[in-house]
């Protein structure tokens, strides 16, 4: 359920907000249920649904969760192998739904090492959403902040990176939009981050966009998390002051304050 302090709100009065979710726990559910793992990956995907639909009327117009890293090739290939049909089958059978409901798909990572039949997954949502206005759902796969920062540092131009051949973070900015596949179209800066199943780091996720970022943790593992969670967070992420390094306002509200940051 989520909790009242939402019913009724306003949707047109709430900040526009991009969250970023680590969605971990999926295995160590399914064993601590004596299931296979691949059971966990399925049921972790069935939330992923119930925070998508959530998501908008909790005041987020962007939503980017972490569903494989660069990192988890080092899983047996047997998972490996799991983890992609179920990408696959999941973007084949969402893509239809999240068009109707106005949900643009976007897929950052390094797809070329994917397999093709998932490649063209990919690449099938995206087509299929392209323009969605109500939510963007990024699904970063086969991806990692270091690597796509030394990509987009590398294709950054002379003329991006000024006299002093100091990269800016305007230029930084343009050649990550080139990285990620959407030439012109800069990446919102995270909001706030969100790790289920206990663990408190970042785990080379968008590291560049997560500098403000504020984190929530959580031990509920990912296939238990419910957008009572995704409410949760959010009423302690308004809760917060946010002031990028400034002063705080005399007299403002946290929640004046973190409105005041949004970008």
């Amino acid at each position: 359920m989520i909790p009242s302090t939402y019913h009724h709100r306003d949707r047109a009065q709430l900040p526009r907000l991009h969250v970023a979710i680590i969605m971990d726990g999926n295995g160590r559910w399914a064993s601590l249920r004596g299931l296979p793992r691949r059971q966990g990956h399925a049921v972790g995907a069935v939330a992923l649904r119930r925070v998508l639909e959530a998501a908008p009327s909790l005041g987020v117009s962007d939503l980017s969760v972490y569903a494989f890293s660069a990192d988890n090739w080092k899983r047996p290939p047997e998972e490996r192998l799991e983890l992609f049909r179920l990408f696959e089958r999941y973007l084949l059978e969402e893509a239809a739904r999240c068009q109707q409901e106005g949900v643009e798909i976007r897929c950052i990572g390094w797809r070329h090492r994917l397999p093709e039949s998932l490649q063209e997954a990919m690449s099938s949502a995206e087509r299929q959403t392209a323009g969605g206005r109500h939510l963007t759902l990024r699904i970063a796969l086969d991806y990692s902040s270091r690597a796509t920062l030394a990509q987009a540092a590398a294709w950054a131009t002379p003329e991006d990176a000024g006299p002093l051949a100091t990269l800016s973070r305007q230029a930084i900015d343009y050649s990550l939009a080139n990285v990620y596949g959407e030439p012109g179209r800069r990446l919102p800066e995270v909001d706030l981050l969100i790790r289920s199943g206990g663990q408190q780091r970042l785990s080379d996720f968008l590291l560049w966009e997560c500098a403000y970022a504020e984190l929530w943790f959580t031990g509920t593992l990912w296939p238990d998390f419910e957008a009572s969670h995704l409410a949760a967070a959010l009423d302690e992420f308004r809760r917060r002051q946010r002031t990028f390094g400034a002063l705080s306002t005399p007299g403002a509200t946290r929640t004046e304050v973190a409105a005041g940051g949004m970008r």
